[in-house]
């Protein structure tokens, strides 16, 4: 049985005549959803210790209430160029394969509960790496919400491989 408020498995559209709830995040300019069923938590992330060796999108891990928590730039994942001035790492807290990450952004917005009448699939024009990681998108009075993949984003390796190939 499927809860009401999940995206279509193959689309990302919401069912038709109900609503799905996302997280809004911004990198610059751009608009990203993430779907509120996959958000654990929203905290600024701090004291981000290095990982030797690691992937370009991993920052680093941090203890999140005695839970360490992998650091994840999306700025990086999404191939945008690192801000210029890093204030504060706001961070969005998820879970993946029973592990806890927090995708860093320039911003967490508001909730909002869009329906399918606004749902698209990705552009054509869609870099590749983006249409990679989304599900569609949401077309907002001259905006566009990109709907994001949480387990595309969060994907590394022979898993990523695997899930860009479905």
């Amino acid at each position: 049985m499927m809860a009401a408020n999940t995206n279509d498995a193959k689309t990302g559209a919401p069912p038709a005549g109900e609503t799905v709830d996302y997280v809004t995040v911004s990198l610059g300019e751009e608009m990203f959803g993430l779907p509120i069923d996959r958000v654990h938590d929203v905290f600024i992330a701090t004291n981000l210790t290095d990982v030797p060796l690691a992937p370009p999108e991993i920052k680093g891990l941090l203890n999140l209430r005695g839970r360490v928590v992998t650091a994840i730039c999306l700025r990086r994942r999404l191939g945008l160029p690192d801000r210029v001035s890093a204030d504060r790492n706001m961070a969005v807290g998820l879970e993946h394969g029973g592990e806890a990450y927090g995708l860093l952004v320039d911003q967490v917005g508001e909730v909002m509960k869009l329906s399918a009448d606004t749902y698209g699939p990705n552009p054509v024009h869609m870099d590749a790496r983006w249409r990679g990681v989304s599900r569609g998108v949401h077309r907002l009075d001259g905006r566009l919400l990109i709907v994001l993949d949480v387990d595309a984003v969060l994907a590394f390796g022979d898993e990523r491989a695997a899930v860009n190939a479905a």
